[in-house]
């Protein structure tokens, strides 16, 4: 019985050691993630705003098939997913990116992404983009001024939105980002805040309603 006993002892003991191993390591790995987050954040971000720059250096081309109904406001012919159809500007920002369909992450390396839930420039209804919050694409995002203007320039015509709100949203909270036919919203975003590396939970949104030349 006593070895019974014993042999129960050195296991508890043993279980007990484990647990504790593995609490120090998981403090450890928290240490070691904030201090590269505090010391190390700024040459993170230039290292992947370097791979971003290849990437979307790598790809020049718009696709000019496309068709744009103007009595119907609509696209006979619509991009394919994943393709480049415009460029995006925010001259107050310096920003000046290629906008493709699409809001993979494959997609977004590129450049700033469509969401296939939303309508396109011209059609009169939500349009919903994002993008990463490097140096590279939206890190400025979050300075934008109310008035601004956001360009799309598109190969079946250029599109002019003009900034009246932003928002910080929790990236649950899909009722800021509505899909609605009854005007022409360019909603913009951008993970939040823009600073340090890992998952972040809220978004800077940016609203702009179309203005006309």
């Amino acid at each position: 019985m006593k070895k019974q006993n014993n042999a129960k002892i050195k296991k508890w003991y043993m279980i007990k050691a484990i647990i504790i191993n593995l609490i120090i390591a998981f403090v450890i790995t928290l240490i070691i993630l904030f201090t590269v987050s505090t010391i190390f954040g700024n040459k993170v971000s230039l290292a992947i705003d370097l791979v971003n720059m290849v990437s979307v250096n790598a790809d020049t081309k718009i696709i000019s098939e496309i068709k744009f109904d103007e009595i119907n406001n609509t696209l006979e012919t619509y991009p394919e997913y994943g393709s480049r159809y415009a460029n995006i500007k925010i001259d107050s920002l310096n920003i000046d990116l290629p906008l493709y369909y699409g809001d993979k992450l494959s997609i977004l390396k590129n450049g700033i992404g469509q969401s296939s839930g939303g309508y396109f420039p011209g059609e009169n209804g939500s349009i919903i983009c994002m993008g990463h919050n490097t140096k590279s694409f939206l890190y400025a995002l979050p300075q934008i001024k109310k008035d601004a203007i956001i360009e799309i320039n598109a190969s079946y015509g250029n599109f002019s939105y003009k900034v009246y709100d932003t928002k910080i949203v929790n990236m649950y909270n899909t009722d800021k980002l509505p899909i609605q036919k009854n005007e022409e919203i360019l909603m913009l975003y951008t993970c939040y805040p823009v600073t340090g590396i890992g998952h972040k939970t809220d978004r800077f949104v940016v609203y702009a309603k179309r203005v006309f030349n």
